[in-house]
Parts: structure tokens; C-alpha cells; sequence
């Protein structure tokens, strides 16, 4: 069986690992792979190769850092098709998806690529009497990545670009669900280039999670997950005095008017609920239905929800796939049985679908929930599958409370055909992104990624011009030159200085 090692300056090593966990595919069920589970002395290994490639890597002109950006992009342009089917293989999306997660994690490689214009600093001159001013930014040294099993390529391509482009180095400790692709970004950096060190992975569980938050030599930490874990790794971080970005958990609404085109909202309310059976963290599992709306809105995802065709991911007829383990698939399903226990009305249930060929592979079907009471664990909880449920509201305003009161802050989206009402909603919901006919508004890479309330702890959000200030640290200088040979003489005071 494969046993998937660390890569740490430049190659391969198993290091102190003993322990091993599994890598299941989730389409069979079976095991198809093992990867070792990082020590402490593994994790120390990593940030010291890290530290000593800080050394001379921050000393690499910007030209030569856009190089190599603009080289790894081309590697991983050209193996897009390889990096998608290892992220179907191992985390379960159909191919279509996995290609699709790459590309926008290909995304951020190239805006990285202009670093040179993202790193230009400012200038004043004659501030006071022959005094210039200037300030520009610096790297922060080494930079950890901790990375959910949703997006193996995406989220954290959403970090160590950037960190990377800016001048640190990195240590990525990925899922250990699906932890190959991580290796085979790692194997591109090296051919695009970049030395031994920038770019290190260490696969584990909380061992190794906190040894990162926990090292001396670590100077930020970016992390992506859930809520609880969220909160947890703020805390711990900082608490090691590093500056942190924590990304947790979601409950996206979506907010559906009589207005609004119901044939356009149930296509893309069932692409989002279910999509990537439904793991996603800007995945739409709640909508509200305002009005009208309501049953004429349920019907039509009803029938797309029966009509979605599920199977193996590496299947090109599937639509969806399995989730990600038999634990994930268990949970998912408790979630539709007390659902329906609490009253809601359960118009699709995807329990105990079983696809041909793949008796025991870690699937559940799309399920839809109606009439669901903001009390319910099905409604309160993330459930990170595909599980759909429907809320019902009289007005907008309503539903704006209801999205409001929602501990989470991650995403949200409007469908109607009124500017107003999109105006209005825009800004009274307290959500850090918002799609307006858009029902997954993920920023391009030059916008920030990040969401509000629960679902981010730390204030600086996700790649975009927030990635570069949050790699980077400022630095001001003020500077004179008096010139004696030419008679200058600048009188000087006890009191403060002012500007003259």
C-alpha cells in the first residue's frame, strides 16, 4: 500500500513518524493509501528548513520571485487534468468539479505572479525641510498553512502563493483525508524553481497542528475549517504571539423573492446545496423563501433534486459524488433523520442510496427539507453535505432578520429582480459576502476572501490585496541628508519636532 511521507527541504522523508492514518476512496469505501501522521520533531524539521530558506529567499529580488511564480503557474496549467483526478480520488467531487477547484486556485498563483506592483511602497518627499518620508512592506518569515479535506488544491493555494510571492517561506500541514495533491503542488514549486525550504508539507492530525501553533519560529498562521476549530486555533496562536487568520464554519442562506426568476433559482440553488455534495463552506444550504415564493420554489427543487445523477467522481456521467468518509456520510444522515423527527417535511431523501457498482462506497443522496424551524439542529448546525433545507419568511426585512441572526457570516445570496431589494439587502445583511443572482459569491483573486461574525476570527481576510498586507509588515522611514561641505547646518531642539 502507498505510504504518503512529508516533504521537508526539498524531498521526501518520513522522519520521526510511527503513526499512520488512512486515505480512503470514498466512491469503494476501500483504503487505498496510507500517509504518515507528523511528530512534533517532524513539524520542528519543517520550520527550521523553513527558517533557514527564509535566510536567503527574502533576499530574492521581486523579479526573480515573479519567475518563479509565472513558472509554477505553467506546471500547474499543464497538470490540471493530474492534480483533479488525485482531488477526485481521494476527497470524492466529480473530475468537472475537482478541474474547476484548480483553476480558481490557479487563480491566486496569478495574482501572485504580479507581486513586483503588489509590493510597491510609497514615497513623500521634502516632508519638513530637506526630511523625505517612505514606507514599503516586509515578509514575516515563516508562515504555516492549515487546510480543510474540501479543497486539497483551492484553499491553500489561497496561502502559500502569496506568502511565498512576499518572501517568506511556508509550512503546509493539509488534510490528512486527501493529502496527495499537496505533494504534487510541492514536486511543481521544486521544478518551477524554488529552493529547497520555501516550501514544505507535513501531513497530521492535532499533533501536528500544534506544534505549528505552538513554535517559536512560526510567525503566522492561516487557517481554513471549521467554527470550533476556528476559534481554537485563534486563540492557541495567538496566544504564541503570532498574527493569525482563522477562517470557521458556515450557513449560507439564500433569500428567494416572488419576484425573482424560480426556474434560475432552483438551477442554481440546487448547483450550490449540492454541488460537491454539499462540502463546501460557501455551499447554499439554507433558503428562505419569502411569500409566494415558497411552494412554487420547493416543487422545482424537488425535481432537480431527484434528477441529480450520483456516482463515482472519476464516473464522467456523475453529477455528484460520495462525501468524504463513512463517519461524514453517518453524521449527514442523523441530520435528515431528526429533521424529520422535529416536523419538518421531508420532500427528497437521499438515505440509503445505494449506486451500482459501489455497494459500499460513502454515499448519500441529495435531501431536501421544508418547513424548517429555526430551532432545529438540521437548521443550526453545518452539516457539510447534501442536505438542503427551506425556511419560509413574509417580507424581505424578515428574512434579512433571520439571515442576520445566524451566528455564522460567511456567505449569502438574494434572487430577485428588484434593484431595491438587492440595494436594501446588500447592506443590512451582516455577511461578509454577498451574491446578488449569484448563489456562490467567492471573490475573484484580486478581491478577499472572508466572511463575518463566526465565520472568520482575526480582521484580515483571505488572499487579494488583505493576503499581501497580511504576509507583510510595514516599515517607515524617515530620512535627511545634511551636506556640511556645502554649509548646511540644521539647528536642533529639546522640544518635539514639528514639520518646518
Amino acid at each position: 500500500m502507498t505510504t504518503i511521507e512529508h516533504w521537508i527541504g526539498g524531498g521526501t522523508t518520513a522522519g520521526a513518524s510511527t503513526r499512520r492514518g488512512a486515505v480512503w476512496d470514498p466512491a469503494t469505501g476501500r483504503r487505498q493509501a496510507e500517509v504518515l501522521l507528523a511528530e512534533p520533531s517532524d513539524v520542528d524539521a519543517a520550520v527550521r528548513s523553513a527558517a533557514k530558506a527564509f535566510e536567503s529567499w527574502r533576499e530574492v529580488s521581486l523579479s526573480r520571485r515573479a519567475r518563479i511564480m509565472f513558472a509554477f503557474r505553467e506546471l500547474v496549467h499543464r497538470n490540471v487534468d493530474r492534480l483533479a483526478r488525485i482531488v477526485s480520488e481521494e476527497h470524492g467531487k466529480v473530475l468537472s468539479d475537482a478541474k474547476g477547484e484548480v483553476v480558481r486556485g490557479l487563480e491566486v498563483v496569478e495574482f501572485a505572479c504580479g507581486i513586483p506592483q503588489l509590493l510597491k511602497g510609497e514615497f513623500s518627499e521634502q516632508v519638513s525641510t530637506d526630511v523625505d518620508a517612505y514606507a514599503f512592506r516586509q515578509p514575516l518569515g515563516v508562515c504555516a498553512g492549515i487546510t480543510p479535506f474540501n479543497f486539497p488544491v483551492m484553499v491553500p493555494m489561497w496561502m502559500h502563493p502569496m506568502a511565498i510571492a512576499t518572501g517568506n517561506t511556508f509550512v503546509l500541514k493539509p488534510s490528512e483525508r486527501d493529502p496527495s495533491a499537496s505533494m504534487l503542488v510541492a514536486e511543481l514549486y521544486a521544478e518551477a524553481g524554488l529552493p529547497d525550504g520555501v516550501f514544505n508539507v507535513v501531513h497530521g492530525d492535532k499533533t501536528a497542528v500544534d506544534a505549528l501553533l505552538d513554535h517559536e519560529d512560526v510567525a503566522a498562521v492561516s487557517f481554513v475549517g471549521s467554527t470550533p476549530i476556528a476559534r481554537y486555533v485563534h486563540g492557541r496562536a495567538s496566544a504564541s504571539g503570532k498574527r493569525v487568520q482563522a477562517l470557521g464554519g458556515a450557513k449560507n442562506h439564500a433569500v428567494v423573492l416572488p419576484d425573482a426568476d424560480l426556474d434560475f433559482a432552483a438551477d442554481h440553488l440546487t448547483a450550490a446545496g449540492y454541488g460537491s455534495a454539499g462540502q463546501r463552506c460557501m455551499a447554499i444550504s439554507a433558503v428562505v423563501a419569502v411569500g409566494a415564493a415558497g411552494d412554487a420554489l420547493v416543487e422545482r427543487l424537488r425535481d432537480r433534486a431527484r434528477a441529480i445523477r450520483v456516482g463515482a467522481g472519476t464516473d464522467p456521467d456523475s453529477e455528484m459524488g460520495p462525501v468524504i468518509t463513512a463517519d461524514a456520510r453517518d453524521r449527514i444522515v442523523g441530520y435528515v433523520d431528526r429533521g424529520e423527527r422535529a416536523g419538518a417535511d421531508l420532500v427528497v431523501d437521499g438515505r440509503g442510496l445505494t449506486v451500482p457498482g459501489h455497494a459500499d462506497g460513502f454515499f448519500v443522496g441529495p435531501s431536501l427539507l421544508d418547513h424548517v424551524g429555526t430551532g432545529m439542529d438540521v437548521y443550526t448546525d453545518e452539516i457539510f453535505g447534501p442536505v438542503l433545507v427551506v425556511l419560509r419568511a413574509g417580507s424581505l426585512d424578515e428574512a434579512i432578520d433571520l439571515v442576520n441572526a445566524n451566528p455564522y457570516g460567511n456567505g449569502t445570496a438574494i434572487f430577485t429582480s428588484s434593484g431595491h431589494a438587492a440595494q436594501r439587502f446588500q447592506r443590512r445583511v451582516t455577511v461578509g459576502m454577498v451574491g446578488i443572482n449569484v448563489p456562490i459569491p467567492v471573490p475573484m483573486a484580486f478581491y478577499s476572501f472572508g466572511g463575518w461574525k463566526d465565520s472568520l476570527f482575526g480582521d484580515t481576510h483571505i488572499h487579494g490585496a488583505e493576503g499581501v498586507r497580511f504576509y507583510t509588515r510595514a516599515k517607515a522611514v524617515t530620512s535627511r541628508w545634511p551636506d556640511a561641505a556645502y554649509g548646511e547646518h540644521h539647528r536642533t531642539h529639546l522640544h518635539f519636532p514639528t514639520a518646518v
